[in-house]
């Protein structure tokens, strides 16, 4: 074992392909899944497995990279004491779903961060793209919500990925309107009041399933429905369409306050919202820095956070 071959594993997780990794590495293909190769059957285990979209990591894989980081980390230290080489870059990687509060959290991390030089990744994707960047350990962190509705599938999905959840806090479920639409001016809305409007909601993907939606309520039927990737159209399609979505009822008044507000929607339904951890992982400082950013963001709206 070799500590250019912990470097190559490190690369090849960081860049989520061998082809990537190699163009960053100045390496070839060939002896990049050589070297990965020669260090697996050293090891007596696979690090990935190998399918037609790229690699994953498999569970021995994510093991042996948690102690490849801690040696790499001392190694930094060694070339940083004696090669008086510069700091390593603070790294942290985020994947969510689309949620205003996720990027405030983000702004106010590296706002209080001290390191002079980071590379932080923060990922508005989809639902089952969150789940499979953390369990590849592309991701950190991964911000996810659960309801009665979905709580027994994704909670499957996330013991076969070898991930945990943690709650931050609970909500009812709101609606999106522009301040025009004439229901803005109610204390409450229902599915029913929402009939005469176009529904939005996010796109899941191939693997696309009621599951893994966004919106935690949707109605039986909506004769006009459109579905975005991006949280920027979402908000566009809502003040020019007149249209509505259903989330959380956390709101980001610098970008919304004179266009878009969130109503209640009656509904039996809670968002259990949290974040999810690769369980053979150690979170980064600047991970749990953006968690403490997190939860101040979520108590400055108003909610509760789960202990």
């Amino acid at each position: 074992m070799t500590i250019l071959q912990l470097k190559y594993i490190a690369k090849i997780v960081e860049c989520g392909s061998m082809n990537e990794a190699s163009h960053e590495l100045y390496v070839s293909q060939p002896a990049l899944s050589s070297a990965v190769k020669e260090l697996e059957n050293e090891l007596g285990i696979q690090i990935f497995t190998r399918h037609s979209q790229g690699i994953d990591l498999t569970v021995e894989g994510a093991e042996f990279l948690t102690y490849a980081h801690q040696i790499l980390d001392q190694i930094g230290l060694l070339e940083r004491r004696y090669q008086q080489t510069k700091p390593r870059k603070q790294l942290c990687q985020v994947s969510t779903q689309h949620y205003m509060f996720t990027v405030e959290a983000f702004v106010e991390m590296i706002s209080s961060s001290n390191a002079k030089e980071y590379e932080f990744t923060l990922r508005e994707t989809q639902t089952r793209d969150i789940i499979d960047q953390v369990a590849s350990l592309r991701s950190e962190i991964g911000i996810i919500y659960q309801s009665t509705f979905n709580r027994r599938v994704i909670n499957k999905l996330l013991r076969e990925k070898h991930l945990v959840f943690h709650p931050l806090f609970s909500c009812k479920p709101h609606v999106f309107i522009a301040r025009s639409n004439p229901l803005a001016k109610l204390d409450e809305v229902t599915i029913k009041d929402l009939e005469p409007y176009p529904f939005l909601q996010y796109e899941q993907g191939n693997e696309g399933s009621f599951y893994y939606a966004e919106e935690p309520v949707w109605p039986d039927y909506s004769p006009r429905q459109i579905t975005v990737s991006d949280r920027a159209t979402m908000l566009n399609f809502i003040v020019g369409l007149n249209a509505y979505t259903v989330c959380t009822g956390i709101d980001n008044e610098d970008l919304n306050t004179e266009k878009i507000t969130t109503i209640p929607l009656r509904s039996d339904e809670t968002m259990l919202l949290g974040w999810i951890s690769n369980e053979h992982a150690k979170l980064s400082p600047a991970a749990v820095l953006y968690l403490d950013k997190l939860k101040e963001v979520i108590q400055h709206h108003g909610y509760t956070i789960i202990e």
